[in-house]
């Protein structure tokens, strides 16, 4: 479509000009990994809603909804509720005691090499699985669009990871941030507009909405069914569905706080009292989107139908269907390319998370202990970074193929981050007798432990499916386990061990992570 491909064009040189402004801001170690942490409150906010609200939040939700009804739903609740961790527990201790990534505050009072060596492995796992999703709903979207340009699935997931790459690679963190805030105030105006054509639809009457979503009909089997889309129980089906939804909320709650790509933006504020208000600017823009994902999810039940997307690209599709079947084809290229944005931005920060963690955390503090580095060479080797995490992303996107659900991959990465990540971010500020054995024991348990049951869950193992043969472990997402499994690894690597140092450093720590003392100010850059 000529109208959708002149949208997506001027979207990319819109952004490759915010790159090209921000290369030249962005050449020492602070301006590219932290953008001189001179990002306001107000624009940090926007920027982490535009990083949070992701390919999964606006396709795959809807997607969800659209087709599983009350069910898909649940996201947008564990979505939404996830941020009350962040404000409340991670964000001021955050930027107050660290630097550059989540490692710098777990490392402060604990043993740097072995914990960074972990905390860098489970950034770049976390990050992989959560840019797989975007890359796939990338590839569907730009695909259905653009196929009649000659443009394959292939081609596309492989054009957004090279977009990526030279966002992070040239424009790094300064970049990365003016190109999420423009995405979350495209995303939100495009959703906001579509959710009231959806009401309009119905006359602004919001009973005959609910009253339409209660009677949803579709092909099953060759039969046409009629459900009532506001019951749960479509998704989430006997024996284990219950525990299947409650292990989805724990990974979702939890996993936020363990988000590398979301827990470096505070090291972009000057300090602790800006970190909380964008937290609260964050909270307010995902919560009013969050609820705007009924509408496109019902919405497009109602008005699109199952069968319809499920011929026209796929679940991830229900959203930009929506858009057409309301306005047309011009609000369905400006949906398209409002999606194409959204993924552009999160596949950024998650590019910048990994590749800092790499450089700063394994590069200067494993590899080469710690000892001081050219005032570049953390710079290109993250640079460097970003082009591998990029192509394994790229490869593995193309391998999974575009029918894969990008809520679902999601889900995935934040139940990895809630088991391996959040333990050891916890223990590390709340408990004094935590230690550098706790520290590896937790990281290393809760990658493990929810790596192993993702890969022998129905996700990946079922007749059929990626994995050939019956799932071993009868869950979808394996938070309920893996989650607990990481605090106790935690619990256990710390009781089996003496660090002195650690438990005289817990006060400093303390202090610190709750007033700010000593933390870095913007001023010092």
């Amino acid at each position: 479509m000529t109208v959708s491909l002149a949208m997506f064009l001027a979207f990319i040189a819109a952004t490759l000009g915010i790159t090209y402004w921000a290369s030249g801001k962005s050449q020492d170690a602070s301006a590219y990994f932290a953008a001189g942490r001179r990002i306001t409150g107000w624009q940090n906010g926007l920027a982490i809603a535009g990083d949070y609200m992701s390919a999964a939040s606006f396709l795959g939700i809807a997607g969800l909804i659209a087709f599983y009804g009350f069910d898909g739903f649940m996201y947008s609740v564990g979505f939404l509720v996830a941020y009350l961790t962040v404000l409340f527990v991670v964000a001021e201790p955050l930027r107050n005691a660290g630097k550059y990534t989540m490692a710098d505050i777990v490392a402060y009072r604990l043993r740097a090499r072995p914990v960074r060596a972990w905390a860098s492995l489970n950034t770049l796992t976390v990050s992989t699985f959560y840019m797989i999703a975007q890359m796939v709903g990338a590839g569907a979207l730009v695909n259905l669009l653009l196929a009649d340009s000659g443009i394959s699935y292939t081609g596309a997931v492989t054009g957004v990871g090279a977009l990526m790459i030279v966002y992070v690679v040239f424009g790094g963190m300064l970049a990365t941030t003016w190109v999420q805030i423009v995405k979350a105030v495209l995303l939100m105006s495009g959703t906001l507009l579509l959710s009231i054509l959806v009401v309009a639809h119905f006359g602004f009457d919001f009973a005959a909405f609910f009253e339409a979503s209660s009677q949803v009909s579709y092909q099953l089997d060759g039969q046409t069914v009629t459900q009532n889309f506001l019951e749960p129980g479509l998704y989430y089906l006997p024996p284990y569905g219950a525990l299947d939804l409650i292990s989805l909320g724990m990974a979702l709650i939890f996993g936020t706080a363990g988000l590398p790509h979301i827990l470096i933006r505070f090291y972009t504020v000057p300090d602790a009292k800006t970190a909380r208000v964008s937290v609260f600017w964050a909270m307010l823009l995902i919560g009013v989107f969050y609820i705007m994902t009924t509408f496109l999810g019902f919405g497009a039940a109602t008005i699109v139908g199952r069968d319809l997307i499920s011929e026209n690209g796929g679940i991830n599709m229900s959203a930009p269907l929506l858009a057409q079947a309301l306005a047309g084809d011009v609000f369905f290229a400006f949906i398209s390319a409002v999606a194409f944005a959204t993924i552009l931005a999160v596949v950024a920060g998650l590019t910048i998370s990994a590749s800092t963690s790499f450089a700063h955390d394994f590069y200067t503090n494993v590899i080469h202990h710690g000892e001081e580095r050219a005032p570049d060479e953390e710079v290109k080797v993250a640079r460097i970074t970003a082009f591998v995490v990029g192509a394994i992303s790229i490869a593995i996107a193309v391998g999974l193929g575009p029918s894969a659900n990008v809520a679902f991959l999601v889900g995935l990465a934040f139940a990895v981050a809630a088991s391996a990540n959040l333990p050891v971010i916890l223990l590390s500020v709340f408990w004094r007798k935590f230690t550098t054995r706790g520290a590896v024991w937790g990281m290393a348990g809760g990658l493990i432990s929810s790596i192993v049951l993702i890969l022998v869950s129905p996700s990946f193992m079922t007749p059929g499916g990626l994995i050939d043969a019956d799932p071993l472990f009868p869950l979808r997402n394996p938070g309920i386990i893996s989650i607990p499994f990481g605090f106790l690894m935690s619990y256990l690597g710390s009781i089996t061990s003496s660090e002195p140092t650690a438990e005289a450093m817990f006060t400093e720590l303390s202090v610190r992570a709750n007033t700010g003392l000593g933390a870095e100010k913007a001023s010092s850059h």
